[in-house]
């Protein structure tokens, strides 16, 4: 969860939310993984390829730094080459609210505001060091025109994500915080090592001591 863009001014859209690092081209990090991704879904030539590797550029982030800002604009799709994101809302008493995780080979970001241009409800953080591969709209835009097929690939993408955001409000809705926890170690086991129990227990609606003692129980089984 990316060279149409150049060095650095002050209306680069990539700059808006600061810190970003934009390498040339040739200094692009080895974009393997992004295009095995895409490879998964939908065959690329060698002249689509070079494309896609023009138009993404990289971005490194420290633990605990925000990829985006409650109130900014989200400029950027995010394609995760490492680490682990965290995106979050804070409501008017100060209580986090975790939407999702992302970990490698995911996309992250806040696509409404991505194609609106609106700021932002989401905070978007990084829980790990983190690598990402980043592409703009307008480098977007220009990507589904030239490489029809992955226009196709991310209206996929963006279907798969509405049906798991709607799967998991009927969980919220039907399930205990019993069986939400289960679900969720089932679905992502590995996060349980790379996730903290509080980040864990704001995703399930729950309160960390709730949590620890869902934990207990199931180790007893």
């Amino acid at each position: 969860m990316m060279k149409e863009q150049r060095p650095a001014n002050s209306t680069d859209p990539l700059l808006v939310s600061g810190n970003l690092k934009i390498q040339a081209p040739k200094q692009l990090m080895d974009s393997t993984k992004l295009i095995n991704h895409f490879s998964k879904h939908i065959k690329l030539t060698t002249d689509e390829i070079e494309l896609i590797n023009s138009l993404f550029s990289q971005r490194s982030l420290k633990k605990r730094e925000f990829l985006l800002k409650s109130n900014q604009i989200c400029r950027t799709e995010s394609f995760i080459f490492s680490g682990c994101l965290r995106t979050y809302s804070i409501d008017e008493n100060g209580f986090e609210h975790t939407l999702t995780f992302a970990v490698e080979d995911w996309w992250t970001g806040d696509l409404l505001s991505f194609l609106t241009e609106m700021p932002s409800f989401y905070n978007i953080v990084a829980l790990e060091n983190s690598e990402i591969l980043q592409i703009t709209k307008m480098n977007l835009d220009k990507l589904y025109v030239e490489v029809p097929k992955l226009e196709r690939y991310f209206r996929l993408l963006i279907q798969n994500a509405y049906v798991t955001q709607q799967q998991r409000i009927i969980q919220n809705l039907s399930q205990t915080a019993e069986q939400r926890y289960l679900a969720f170690i089932e679905k992502y086991p590995a996060f349980l090592q790379r996730i903290s129990q509080k980040h864990i227990a704001s995703y399930l609606g729950i309160t960390p001591v709730f949590l620890s003692m869902l934990r207990k129980k199931v180790s007893r089984w």
